[in-house]
């Protein structure tokens, strides 16, 4: 339909274990080794981009204009301008719903929507180098954490508000650990028939020597148990709730979709996707980020005129088993909400997780002949996002 924003194709790298088999590789690497692929799949030649947008968020070493160097080594031209969006773990996703944004203000008609982390090459930072050191200790300060994963405003770890939205609607460590189960089962079943080779990208990864180590699948899902997650200890609080077993994980990966007006489609013959019908933000207190997906999703469905009922599935990020909190408060069914696993389980390379979400629910919609998705995240800094779909 005329007016329509549309998905042509979209692709991943696989999500590599921190410091794992992808951690050769520089963020807008993998970037461009998702881009690459996502144009192939769409159909569309480098040359007929006009614009490029890619989330990545621990920028420190990563080098000048992240996006550019993304674009530019998946062989888009010189003469696209390129644009790097920091909206922590919502970057990937935003950076769609601005492609979107710009392709209705008639700004372009084909856009690479992306993101991307390396979170294994994250430097170590030391303040105070630039004036000088007095007498006295000084300290390294990890720019995974001060970055991308410590609250800017309480100045603790987001575990800690993961532990305050949990307490808040009531959710137990038990059940957070039964929701991390699932994860994890969902997202080994899902490997093992196949649900996510679709999507992904194999990366090739060069190693000493010549040698070539090739990375075809998430590294992170792994068989787990209640009476394991249950040992734990807690990781953020004495007595909490939150572990490294029922948390999402530091992680290394690339996402990208390629978004177009349907004219410009039609234009070059190419069959889309999806449709991109609605957008929704919310932000609330940075403290209680994690419920902030309730209200973003709420938005969104409004916007798209839908209820719960009529999305066949849904997206939400698992930065934390906390996240359930959202799921019951909206009465998501379960067997609609990740059903291939989430971040719990897969990992979460913050910069790219919002594109991730996406291919993948486009992906797990087009499996089962479903029609109707959701993908959402919540940030640091108390805000969330989401976009709706409709497969074409």
């Amino acid at each position: 339909m005329s007016g329509d924003i549309v998905i042509l194709g979209g692709a991943r790298t696989p999500i590599g274990a921190f410091l794992g088999g992808l951690a050769p590789l520089s963020a807008p690497k993998l970037g461009s080794i998702a881009i690459r692929c996502a144009l192939e799949r769409a159909g569309i030649k480098a040359d007929q981009v006009d614009e490029v947008f890619m989330g990545n968020v621990v920028q420190a070493g990563v080098g000048q204009a992240p996006a550019r160097q993304a674009a530019i080594g998946a062989g888009i031209p010189n003469s696209v301008p390129c644009t790097t969006v920091n909206k922590v773990c919502g970057s990937g996703l935003k950076a769609v719903m601005l492609a979107t944004t710009q392709i209705k203000a008639g700004e372009a008609s084909v856009i690479v929507a992306g993101g991307m982390e390396s979170m294994s090459n994250a430097p170590y930072l030391m303040r105070g180098l630039r004036i000088g050191l007095s007498l006295g200790e000084h300290h390294l300060e990890d720019a995974n954490l001060t970055d991308g994963l410590m609250d800017a405003y309480g100045h603790g770890h987001m575990g800690l508000g993961g532990e305050l939205v949990a307490q808040q609607c009531g959710l137990s460590r038990e059940e957070q650990d039964r929701f991390a189960a699932a994860s994890y089962k969902k997202a080994l079943a899902a490997q093992k028939n196949g649900a996510f080779d679709a999507e992904l990208v194999r990366v090739e990864v060069p190693g000493r020597k010549g040698a070539v180590t090739v990375v075809d699948k998430d590294e992170t899902p792994r068989e787990t148990t209640l009476e394991g997650l249950a040992k734990l200890k807690p990781a953020f609080k004495e007595g909490g709730t939150i572990t490294a077993g029922n948390a999402s994980k530091l992680n290394d990966g690339g996402a990208a979709v390629v978004v177009a007006s349907a004219d410009r489609a039609r234009e070059l013959r190419v069959k889309p996707m999806a449709r991109v019908i609605a957008q929704g933000q919310y932000a609330h207190e940075p403290e209680l980020f994690l419920s902030a997906p309730r209200g973003a999703i709420a938005r969104c469905l409004e916007k798209a005129g839908w209820s719960v009922g009529d999305v066949d599935l849904f997206e939400v990020n698992e930065a934390f088993s906390g996240i359930e909190c959202v799921r019951r408060e909206l009465d998501i069914p379960e067997a609609k909400f990740n059903v291939n696993g989430g971040a719990v389980a897969l990992g979460h390379p913050i910069g790219a997780s919002g594109t991730r979400l996406l291919v993948t629910l486009l992906y797990a919609l087009r499996a089962r002949g479903k029609r109707r998705g959701v993908a959402s995240l919540c940030l640091g800094g108390g805000e969330a996002v989401a976009l709706a779909v409709e497969m074409a």
